[in-house]
């Protein structure tokens, strides 16, 4: 099955590393035209050396003011990808107010706002549109000491379904993937201890961590006509974790 995507313009947010960075390149060899976000410059130059036809904007998404400036400049968009995120772990007992506002800002009020700006976009169009929102499988499944990251991931989940809801009678399809631990070059540093790796990988049936291509191909398959009934869906890409 190919999926392209010639003639779309998609929006891809933290798209400067792992998975935001392979789905952006991957759009663009589909044909589709790609613009993307990320906070840091560096990382829009090696994204631009590598493929010179994106187009790279570089803007703090927790910063509301300075996001609405900069996507007034943007254009239409047809295909919206809600990657950039963060994460900060500790225990639930040791949460800071500053820790709360840093991933909620991120990983929920940014998705938000950029989906508010495109989605008024699509609708004022009247040419319908896709937007995927990279959640976790840490929405679906209590891990400890990422108490603020499961939560913003599961507020994510359920406004994925509330998106949907409304945006869906103007042809805006909305839904997310749910990636379990991903080999990105950040995820192999992380779970390269096997005393830390092995209890996690035992719940998997697969026997395997996900790769990065695993959830952009998911992602692709999400944004594209291939599924088109398909909305409102938190799909996860976890090799079986949640069905045990």
């Amino acid at each position: 099955m190919e999926i392209s995507f010639v003639g779309k313009r998609a929006l891809v947010t933290g798209a400067g590393k792992g998975i935001g960075r392979a789905t952006a390149l991957t759009l663009a060899r589909c044909g589709a035209k790609v613009t993307a976000i990320t906070r840091s410059q560096a990382d829009l130059n090696g994204l631009m050396q590598e493929c010179p036809s994106i187009i790279p904007v570089c803007v703090d998404l927790a910063d509301w003011e300075a996001t609405e400036a900069t996507l007034q400049d943007v254009g239409p968009i047809d295909l919206l990808v809600n990657n950039a995120g963060c994460s900060s772990l500790q225990p639930f007992l040791e949460v800071t107010p500053d820790q709360f506002d840093r991933l909620f800002n991120v990983n929920v009020k940014a998705v938000v706002h950029v989906s508010q700006v495109v989605a008024r976009g699509m609708k004022a169009r009247g040419s319908g549109g896709s937007i995927v929102n990279v959640s976790s499988q840490a929405s679906k499944c209590a891990l400890r000491d990422h108490a603020m990251y499961c939560a913003t991931k599961g507020a994510l989940d359920m406004l994925t379904k509330v998106m949907a809801l409304e945006l869906g009678p103007h042809q805006i399809r909305v839904n997310s993937v749910n990636p379990t631990v991903v080999m990105t070059e950040m995820g192999r540093m992380a779970w390269s201890d096997p005393d830390k790796a092995n209890p996690v990988l035992s719940r998997v049936p697969l026997g395997r961590f996900a790769e990065v291509d695993d959830v952009v191909n998911s992602v692709l398959f999400l944004l594209s006509d291939k599924s088109n009934m398909t909305n409102g869906v938190t799909l996860p890409v976890d090799g079986g974790f949640l069905a045990c």
